[in-house]
């Protein structure tokens, strides 16, 4: 993938809350990499971003570290990997930030990231990110995929990874591990709630997704369901928005359960389907500087048709933009319970060695003025859907949507 389009792709990713968001698609999606996982871009076209620091320095003093080489070096019985310390120096500098979603890729790491952003991967399609008390957790696993199949759910607190410890590695480390070969398998210790403990085993498989999938349900109602925004989601969202205007739907069902998120720029071209040409949709902030904002530029083509969004503790990123910019604007109702809350913007920098810094440079806020980091949206009509209700293929969320519209 080019330069150009690597220093474009942020992520959302991911908890994520990716959450920045790396997705398990195992790729892509697996594990959250991918574009949601939570990416974002920051449109600033060639200007260069001002520090927001304060009390640092212009550059380090490396003193200190290479006196702790010179002993390490001199007195370790073994074979040091110089590639492999500098690599540990690098991980160590960008993980003392104190940020989850700002991570180093050494030149391996990096070329396998790439290799997500194009499109199909391995491994057990699920977004990976980390609470605040730095556990590996569940952003959302991807419908219709293993992680999904094998009962995974948004939240869950991922303990071990085939018998070790998940516990304060990175969120790129734990896509690593759960990453593999098709049709292997991967054995989870997963903690749910406060006591559960679960030992879950999901056999990998490689995995495609598309972005979005639409049809007319009956009582001629529209429903479109968005996995992730990627590249190819205004286009097939527009399609889906031309399909449902030719048939005279009277209500659409946006569903965006367990969606991670993506880029920016897809959240923006989806939320102008409902949106008139100069509404805002989202603004952009380092510390209190606004450094871009995003209005709609239309098309608008299902302003003025009743619309529900479905959202759940899976919704992140690029799917809270579009929900908070609907409902601040008074374009859609939300129903669902409260989502993810991933309120923060990372951009990918391709270093000389073919190394990627992912680094958070901004925070987004909804049309209202708020950031919703750790603290998600809430729908204005909560409805649950409990383990059961999966369980039974029932979908109650659903089904008050399409009551809701029918009126």
């Amino acid at each position: 993938m080019e330069d150009k389009v690597i220093k474009n792709k942020i992520q959302k990713i991911g908890f994520l809350k990716f959450a920045t968001i790396l997705l398990v698609i195992s790729g892509a999606f697996g594990l959250g990499l991918v574009t949601g996982n939570g990416k974002i871009s920051l449109n600033l076209g060639n200007k260069a971003l001002k520090s927001v620091q304060k009390d640092t320095t212009a550059s380090l003093d490396y003193s200190s570290v290479e006196a702790l080489y010179d002993k390490l070096r001199v007195q370790f019985d073994g074979q040091l990997d110089q590639s492999k310390l500098m690599d540990g120096l690098r991980s160590g500098l960008v993980k003392a930030a104190g940020d989850p979603y700002t991570e180093y890729f050494n030149p391996a790491s990096a070329e396998q990231f790439n290799k997500e952003l194009s499109g199909t991967f391995t491994g057990i399609g699920a977004e990976l990110g980390k609470d605040e008390k730095n556990n590996i957790i569940v952003v959302s696993p991807i419908a219709g995929f293993p992680a999904e199949k094998a009962g995974l759910k948004p939240k869950d607190i991922i303990a071990e990874i085939d018998g070790k410890s998940a516990y304060d590695i990175s969120i790129t480390e734990a896509v690593q591990k759960i990453r593999g070969k098709k049709d292997t398998t991967v054995v989870l210790k997963i903690v749910r709630g406060v006591s559960q403990v679960l030992e879950i085993s999901i056999v990998r498989q490689e995995i495609t997704i598309p972005s979005v999938t639409s049809k007319i349900l009956e009582g001629n109602i529209g429903y479109i369901r968005i996995s992730r925004f990627s590249d190819d989601t205004v286009r097939l969202s527009n399609k889906a928005a031309s399909d449902f205007k030719a048939s005279g739907v009277v209500g659409i069902v946006l569903d965006m359960r367990s969606d991670p998120g993506g880029l920016v720029d897809s959240a923006v071209g989806v939320a102008g389907l409902w949106l008139p040409t100069g509404k805002n949709i989202l603004t952009e902030r380092r510390g209190k500087t606004i450094v871009q904002t995003y209005n709609s530029d239309g098309p608008g083509t299902l302003a003025g048709i009743k619309t529900v969004v479905l959202i759940d503790e899976g919704s992140a990123s690029a799917s809270e933009i579009v929900a908070g910019a609907l409902k601040d604007n008074g374009a859609a109702s939300l129903f669902g319970v409260k989502s993810f809350g991933k309120g923060s913007v990372q951009q990918l920098e391709k270093l000389s060695d073919g190394s990627l810094l992912k680094v958070t440079i901004a925070r987004w806020y909804t049309p209202s003025g708020k950031n919703i980091d750790k603290e998600g949206i809430n729908p204005d009509t909560e409805v649950k859907r409990s383990d059961e209700d999966f369980k039974k293929n029932i979908d109650p969320q659903l089904e008050a949507a399409l009551k809701f519209l029918k009126k």
